[in-house]
């Protein structure tokens, strides 16, 4: 199953809230935590951080998380991230505002750490589903944006790499079908298609060239003596 970007920034000044968080989402999630907007803004601020949803308290000791949400939502590398308010706040009012600012959810305090499990867990998925359908794949270290044709490492530090039209076509195609087997044969025709004649040598040349562009640290792609190769992320 392709997993996208499990990595969820807490926003939050309670420790004991932090830790029914971490015991909810423990097993599913990688946690971090931020006990303020300042230290939430480090995180956003490293190159090789990118959350893939976030949950935000709106009373927190440095300012408030609805100005902060709007402040996200301003930035376009945030403003499709999934985000979960978490509050004691039961008032409607401040619900309809959270929602017209583009929460996707809010979590009343106290919560069942069972529900935030379930909520979280399923978001994640349907933003999965979501980037697939609209060419965009991230795991920890690797991003592959169909819609720009880029293919950005991320760690250890991000960068851009220059690929040829065929290197991105078969690079997309390994990261449709993760730790899955995939014949040269099924790479010929789905990169070069059925009806053009080359020989499967030229498969083996081009992902030679495309894992010397990678770099020796991100070695993504292994070789199946005899079949074919297997992307694993």
């Amino acid at each position: 199953m392709l997993k996208i970007n499990n990595n969820v920034l807490l926003v939050e000044d309670s420790v004991e809230v932090q830790k029914m968080v971490r015991a909810g989402l423990q097993g599913i999630v990688e946690l971090f935590i931020a006990s303020s907007i300042d230290e939430a803004r480090q995180f956003l601020s490293k190159d090789n951080f990118t959350p893939g949803l976030i949950l935000l308290d709106i009373n927190l000791p440095d300012g408030n998380g609805i100005s902060f949400c709007q402040e996200l939502n301003a930035d376009k590398k945030y403003a499709e991230t999934p985000l979960f308010f978490l509050t004691a706040d039961t008032n409607i009012s401040t619900k309809v505002l959270g929602f017209s600012l583009g929460a996707d959810d809010f979590i009343v305090k106290p919560f069942d750490p069972l529900e935030l499990k379930a909520r979280v867990e399923s978001k994640l998925k349907k933003q999965s589903l979501l980037n697939v359908n609209t060419g965009l794949f991230e795991w920890e270290s690797i991003k592959i944006d169909c819609s720009s044709q880029t293919t950005e490492v991320l760690k250890p530090l991000r960068k851009f790499i220059n690929l040829t039209a065929l290197e991105f076509k078969i690079l997309t195609l390994f990261a449709q079908k993760p730790q899955i087997v995939i014949p040269r044969d099924e790479i010929l025709n789905e990169v070069w298609g059925k009806d053009v004649h080359v020989y499967p040598r030229s498969v083996d040349t081009h992902v030679s060239k495309l894992r010397r562009k990678l770099g020796d640290e991100y070695t993504f792609i292994e070789s199946v003596h005899s079949v074919g190769y297997k992307f694993t992320p």
